[in-house]
């Protein structure tokens, strides 16, 4: 029996608020492996939203699948298909027929402000926990009453952690409420593939029959913050330095949708910046994860530029099938690079120094290659008024690229089966296997620690209540900045 194992009617019932987890969002993927890694130790129901679901209002039980992948006898686990994120009459509805020992969501908090209007009524009677997903600094102090309006925050990265701490400064929570447990990959879904027909033959219908020296991968939903556009013009101007006969050798694959209305029109972007030497390659199709596995392991590297990412779940994958990453220097990417500080420890971030995207820590796995960002603008909108835009530039990336591929393809290999080794090590413990034990540890802990919401506070209100944002988030700025003002 596995260990942690708990009898299907003693075990605690967690609501988990979040994508569909049969769907295949990144939100989804993640909140799958959650509840089957820990679907020995607590029962599950899922609300599982997704934009305009067609199984909208129907109930499925997937204990039997369960079962069967996770081998054990007898998980419940429940999905409650809703349009969006659900509403606050569905959630009374599923509170009083499933009693749920805890709620937890797992996405940005405003798809939840009708939760948070609730929060009153639930804490008085159950815990709320919020696997809490942020990507960077300035720390967003607008996030604050959602924040101290949860029972415990799991967060996604090292960075989300302390972010979450200096929001929380003034409204501190007890250390065992707010904790790091990152994204977990299952290794027995992406690995490398060795002497494998099929996969050859997927291989060659991807990338024709001549064989490649350099296979680049981008697989990432095309939206503005994903810079795919980026990506495709630093592909040529690395290109662009090689001769032709090389540089036809070498092949872009991205696995996105070419048109989207949220992004760009990525064919239009190729035709006119592109020429029959500068290789690139579209794949929408929705592959099932073996032959997303087959995908990672077509390439030899995986490759990001975008502005905001909480974690990046496409890259632990690739790692995970043992494959070198290309990516910038923000958010969980600065965790799965492994930045290590001047004693060899896997640095941290603090009050002081919130993100390594300034450059003070270069080292890092040999798995990586990272790109700090040459701008940091801050962006923002109505509910969310700032964050930082971290951007490459076009010719940091393509040095980046020129870099990875004159390593070869052996070294790039060895990096790369290091990186999956990393992804496994217990320091990382990016296993979703770990995540669900991180779950287990945590969940556990807060149902010893947690005690009712009282039904009413008195808070005296005043002006430092209402606007209790006079410590001014940190801005760092470069040795090279300053040597550059000094010199004005």
């Amino acid at each position: 029996m596995k260990t942690g194992y708990v009898p299907k009617d003693q075990r605690k019932k967690i609501l988990l608020l979040s994508d569909d987890i049969r769907t295949h969002s990144g939100v989804g993927t993640q909140a799958r492996q959650i509840i089957f890694n820990t679907s020995h130790h607590f029962n599950w129901v899922n609300l599982g939203g997704a934009i305009k679901h067609p199984d909208a209002g129907k109930g499925f039980d997937l204990s039997n699948e369960v079962n069967k992948i996770m081998d054990i006898p007898d998980s419940d686990v429940k999905v409650i298909a809703s349009d969006g994120y659900g509403n606050a009459t569905m959630l009374r509805a599923l509170i009083a027929q499933e009693k749920p020992d805890a709620i937890m969501h797992f996405t940005d908090p405003r798809y939840w402000i009708w939760l948070y209007q609730m929060e009153n009524e639930i804490r008085q009677n159950i815990p709320m926990v919020f696997y809490t997903i942020w990507d960077d600094v300035p720390y967003p102090m607008y996030n604050r009453e959602f924040y101290r309006s949860d029972d415990m925050h799991l967060c996604i990265s090292r960075q989300t952690e302390n972010i979450v701490k200096n929001v929380l400064r003034d409204h501190p929570k007890e250390d065992w409420a707010i904790k790091y447990v990152p994204h977990g990959i299952n290794e027995k879904q992406f690995f490398p593939i060795i002497n494998d027909f099929e996969f050859e033959a997927f291989k060659e219908d991807l990338l024709g029959e001549e064989e490649q020296d350099f296979v680049v991968l981008w697989n990432s939903r095309n939206i503005r913050r994903k810079n795919a556009s980026d990506i495709i013009l630093a592909w040529r101007l690395f290109l662009d330095q090689l001769p032709d006969a090389k540089a036809k050798k070498c092949t872009l694959v991205m696995h996105t949708d070419p048109v989207d209305q949220n992004g760009t029109d990525l064919p239009v972007v190729v035709n006119n910046f592109c020429d029959d030497r500068h290789k690139v390659i579209f794949t929408g199709k929705k592959y099932d994860e073996k032959h997303l596995n087959y995908l990672y392991n077509c390439s030899d590297a995986h490759m990001f530029m975008t502005d905001n990412e909480g974690w990046g779940l496409g890259l632990t994958e690739s790692l995970t099938a043992g494959r070198m990453i290309i990516a910038p220097v923000q958010g969980g990417m600065q965790d799965q690079m492994r930045f290590e500080d001047e004693n060899g420890d896997w640095v941290k971030f603090t009050t002081e120094w919130p993100s390594n995207a300034d450059g003070r820590y270069k080292k890092c796995g040999d798995w990586a290659m990272p790109m700090f960002p040459k701008t940091r603008s801050v962006k923002g909108s109505p509910l969310t008024p700032y964050i930082f835009a971290s951007q490459v530039s076009i010719e940091d990336a393509a040095i980046a690229l020129m870099k990875t591929y004159k390593m070869g393809k052996e070294e790039r290999l060895k990096r790369g089966i290091a990186g999956r080794e990393w992804v496994m090590s217990d320091e990382s413990r990016f296993t979703a296997a770990n995540m669900g034990v991180n779950f287990i540890e945590n969940l556990d802990t807060l149902f010893n620690n947690w005690k009712p919401q009282p039904r009413f506070h008195l808070v005296k209100v005043d002006d430092n209540t209402i606007l209790d944002n006079h410590n001014p988030n940190p801005i760092s700025t470069t040795d090279e900045f300053k040597k550059e003002i000094a010199a004005i």
